[in-house]
């Protein structure tokens, strides 16, 4: 991996997009290695949570890397639309291992959105978050225009991309476009303290729990027959038997 790094500790994966020169932006190659980092991370039994993050202070990911795509056809940007998604964007929001953005800085454009494909975000106080792409002529093509009116609404949606502005970390918390807001130095640890508390729970209860609220966005999908699918298909899982019988038993799980 030349773009990314990933740490693992206690049940926990932490990649970090590692392009401070370029503020960290996104080009093929990275996407394609975040899309291998996930894949692999996913099939791995001994992690149970993600933290995806930026290197540096400054910025998460601060866009795409324009120059890759400043020649482009409507075909050639369509194309790059429809794989970006398939490879990163919807990749990460389908994923059965839970995902935590940790903002820890600037998060603009394809940025924004890969933040907003995980599964709940935390900012530092110095974030700050957009998607600036009408200013290029263009409109976000990595989900942003689902995702930003699915979480904060259509009106604010419409005026942050129309307006192409920026919002910071306090803001962001209003709208409930991140959970949480904490100093940047606390920003790493304060998210291995929520992973913990993933960890502790049931992975297949939580990837069947993914896949339902998920499902309330797809267009023609009944979330409520997802859930109760899903819902049924936990009683025949190892982790339903352990979960239920620690509570009798009045101990803690021991989830496997």
């Amino acid at each position: 991996m030349e773009n990314i790094l990933i740490d693992k500790l206690d049940q926990i994966a932490i990649i970090t997009i590692n392009r401070p020169e370029k503020l960290n932006a996104l080009n093929k190659a990275t996407i394609l290695e975040l899309h291998e980092a996930f894949h692999s991370l996913n099939k791995d039994a001994t992690v149970k949570v993600i933290i995806l993050t930026g290197s540096g202070e400054k910025a998460f990911v601060a866009g795409a890397d324009i120059s890759e795509f400043a020649n482009f056809s409507v075909e050639d940007g369509g194309k790059l639309a429809a794989k970006g998604q398939e490879l990163l964007f919807d990749f990460v929001q389908n994923l059965t291992t839970p995902v935590i953005a940790a903002v820890n800085g600037f998060a603009l454009g394809g940025g924004l959105e890969l933040a907003m494909a995980c599964h709940f975000r935390i900012a530092s106080t110095n974030a700050k978050m957009g998607l600036p792409e009408v200013t290029l002529g263009v409109i976000p093509g990595y989900g942003g225009t689902q995702r930003l009116a699915q979480l904060v609404g259509k009106g604010r949606a419409m005026e942050m991309i129309m307006t192409a502005g920026m919002i910071d970390a306090s803001a962001a918390l209003h709208y409930g476009l991140v959970n949480h807001v904490v100093e940047q130095a606390e920003l790493l640890s304060f998210a291995k303290e929520i992973a913990a508390k993933i960890t502790k729970n049931s992975s297949t209860a939580i990837a069947k729990a993914i896949e339902a609220i998920n499902a309330n966005f797809v267009d023609g999908t009944n979330g409520y027959q997802v859930e109760i699918e899903n819902f049924g298909a936990c009683f025949g899982t190892d982790d339903f038997k352990e979960g239920t019988t620690a509570f009798l038993e009045k101990r803690k799980a021991n989830f496997k």
